[in-house]
């Protein structure tokens, strides 16, 4: 089962319009070394940071990328995430300032022990296939947040990482604590567990550190989405159409650079593709276009045959409510039908300022019943039944036949959703869904270990901490 929202002559559309925006207007860049790496190329660079691309080199940089990306368990044993053709993976989001604690529903600013809680809620459900920080520790000083949120993810998770990082040096603190969970640089290469979250800034500008950390992950051969966000109407222009056409072309000249540096390195394909509510000035999360916008831009990856990043379990609503529950519902129902590969933001609220992990358990609820309605039905001749209905022949039943003994079970099943009548609902406890969600939280936050690393890779950890602490002063 799949939706479709453009084919394929409209796919060429945006592209032509993309390429006409870097051959024509071109992207400021703001890093040195990739100026002089593009002034190396077809590219033609003006102004001293202006960057025009010829169409030829973007159509280069296309066929190099790969098309299929694996993410690797924490010690690289096993691939866990594979991105490529229509393969759905959902996780988290990160660095929210705010946390709705489920112990008793209050907003307030995060802590290390609530980054942590919320790690442990994602690796224990199976339904969650990476983690990312979540949230922003308020008792962390800032020159050490990423560095330290890696450290926290990499010891309270066996999952994949996708990480987000202030500079270069972050990323090669990031890098070393990786690979002594990996076994060494080169098995992290081969087998990646992690994978980096930047940005370049809309309207068409790529930042000295935001290309530097894309440069050092083409480097190293590791994984990078370098999404833009351009708003629609304020980084962007206003229409669907142009907002794509802009966002596109940030990204092809993100790819551009990238793969100038290593070829064949690997780069998911993305774009944070929302609108300005004129009212409030706010970048909405919860509506028709974002979800929209979300199709188009997995499309356009699947189009350029490149992994994609998707969007879903957020809200606009800044409580756990009926509101996030149906933004929730809507958008991880699109990621299924249009395949957006890796898809974050799970629990995200109040536009992607708090994280809930009630959030996250009420999604995941939904991740397992959509995907049960994605995989449809058969109709071969074990499940048409039509010997059992003979059989059973006019006013029979069917309680009884091997055939519903074999096949009964394959109906979904929640752990949350409540199918008792009144009464017995009521002599359960008549809890609502917001006490079962509240209840299966605390339980995951309370009960839930994560397997430790050994010691020593502990000991190399805290070592590559202190090593960047100093030299952050």
């Amino acid at each position: 089962m799949r939706f479709s929202l453009l084919n394929r002559e409209q796919c060429e559309i945006i592209h032509h319009a993309s390429l006409e925006i870097l051959r024509r207007t071109g992207v400021r860049i703001l890093h040195d070394g990739a100026l002089d790496l593009l002034r190396g190329s077809d590219a033609v660079v003006t102004e001293d940071n202006l960057v025009r691309f010829p169409a030829g080199l973007v159509e280069w940089a296309l066929k190099q990328a790969p098309s299929h990306i694996s993410l690797s368990e924490r010690e690289g044993d096993r691939a866990m995430v594979r991105l490529e053709g229509r393969t759905v993976n959902f996780g988290p989001g990160s660095d929210c300032p705010n946390y709705l604690d489920p112990r008793d529903g209050q907003r307030r600013t995060f802590t290390v022990a609530d980054v942590v809680d919320c790690i442990h809620v994602v690796d224990a459900l199976p339904e969650l296939d990476f983690v990312m920080s979540m949230g922003i520790p308020s008792d962390l000083e800032e020159s050490k947040i990423y560095r330290h949120q890696f450290a926290l993810m990499l010891q309270h998770t066996t999952k994949p990482i996708v990480f987000v990082c202030d500079d270069r040096a972050d990323c090669e603190a990031i890098m070393a604590m990786a690979a002594a969970a990996a076994g060494g640089m080169e098995r992290l290469r081969l087998s990646p567990t992690l994978l980096l979250y930047s940005e370049p800034t809309s309207p068409l500008q790529h930042s000295e550190t935001a290309t530097e950390k894309l440069l050092y992950m083409a480097e190293r051969g590791l994984p990078i989405v370098h999404s833009p966000a351009p708003m629609m109407g304020a980084t962007a222009p206003v229409t669907m159409a142009g907002g794509l056409a802009l966002g596109n072309a940030e990204i092809l000249s993100s790819l551009v650079m990238h793969q100038l540096i290593r070829p064949a390195a690997p780069f998911v394909y993305g774009s944070g593709l929302h609108h300005m509510d004129m009212r409030t000035a706010i970048s909405v999360y919860g509506a028709p276009e974002v979800q929209l916008a979300r199709i188009a831009v997995t499309e356009l990856g699947r189009f350029y045959n490149l992994p994609t990043w998707g969007y879903a379990g957020h809200s606009d609503s800044c409580v756990m409510d009926e509101q996030a529950a149906a933004d929730a519902a809507f958008s991880v129902l699109v990621a299924l039908l249009v395949g957006s590969n890796l898809v974050h933001d799970v629990g995200y609220l109040e536009a992607g300022l708090t994280t809930s992990p009630e959030m996250i358990v009420l999604t995941v609820e939904l991740i397992s019943m959509m995907r049960r309605f994605m995989d449809g039905f058969p109709l071969d001749a074990e499940a048409l039944a039509l010997e059992g209905i003979h059989k059973v022949g006019p006013g029979g039943h069917f309680l009884s036949q091997k055939h519903t003994r074999r096949h009964f079970r394959e109906f979904w099943e929640p752990t949350l959703w409540n199918r008792r009548r009144v009464g017995d609902w009521v002599a359960a406890g008549g809890k609502r869904l917001g006490d079962l969600l509240r209840e299966r939280t605390m339980s995951l936050i309370e009960t839930h270990r994560p397997a430790p690393l050994p010691a020593s890779v502990r000991q190399e950890i805290q070592y590559v901490l202190r090593q960047a602490d100093v030299e952050s002063r």
